[in-house]
């Protein structure tokens, strides 16, 4: 089981920061799926963007993760609500199916969970014992 956490931890990492990287690389996307009742939508798309870089690398660092994997929920937290916009309003975006917006949402708690795992003390970790 230690060996999957790890390997699911560098995949989640890596997700992460990829996903970040994309809102600078095709930010207009982004900038259009901001619910209209929040500010400064370039910007929070940046901020979003470098914090999902931010928390996927540390998440990548044991001495950070628990810290990055807490970041990584109350980002996902953060950014639910746009989600639900999206879902909610679905003839805003046909570009998208709305079953797909909804279906999306679930998605979020997934993401939570997985963060989560990684958000234990390494000392309160169960022990291996060495049966002989």
């Amino acid at each position: 089981m230690d060996q999957l956490k790890k390997i699911l931890k560098w995949v989640y990492g890596v997700l992460f920061t990829l996903a970040g990287g994309n809102h600078f690389v095709h930010t207009d996307f982004y900038v259009g799926i901001m619910p209209p009742y929040l500010p400064w939508h370039l910007a929070l798309v940046y901020v979003s963007g470098a914090a999902e870089m931010a928390f996927g690398i540390a998440l990548l660092f044991p001495r950070l993760e628990r810290v990055a994997a807490w970041g990584m929920i109350a980002l996902i937290v953060a950014v639910t609500p746009a989600n639900v916009h999206m879902a909610v309003h679905a003839d805003l975006y046909p570009q998208y199916s709305a079953l797909a917006l909804w279906l999306r949402l679930p998605l979020q708690i997934i993401l939570v969970a997985w963060a989560y795992w990684y958000t234990k003390p390494r000392d309160q970790l169960p022990k291996r014992t060495v049966h002989p």
